[in-house]
């Protein structure tokens, strides 16, 4: 006997799942600054979650926002 593939899908590839900003939207939607509780916005260029409200830029790692506040940059005053 063959499974339909209705029945049992195929999980998604890690690579089908990220979207072009190198992390899968889904998440972005869902992610909030660890410090604050505030919104993040997505930084493309760096590659990073920004958290305007916490002066904090997490970065993201294989597709993975590194959400801890030793790993965050401190924002400078020109951000």
């Amino acid at each position: 006997m063959t499974r339909s593939s209705a029945a049992h899908p195929t999980p998604r590839s890690t690579a089908r799942s990220v979207g072009k900003h190198g992390v899968d939207p889904r998440l972005l939607e869902v992610l909030i600054c660890p410090v604050t509780r505030g919104p993040l916005t997505y930084d493309k260029s760096a590659n990073e979650l920004v958290s305007r409200s916490a002066g904090l830029a997490y970065p993201i790692r294989d597709g993975v926002p590194i959400m801890l506040r030793d790993e965050a940059r401190e924002l400078s005053t020109a951000e």
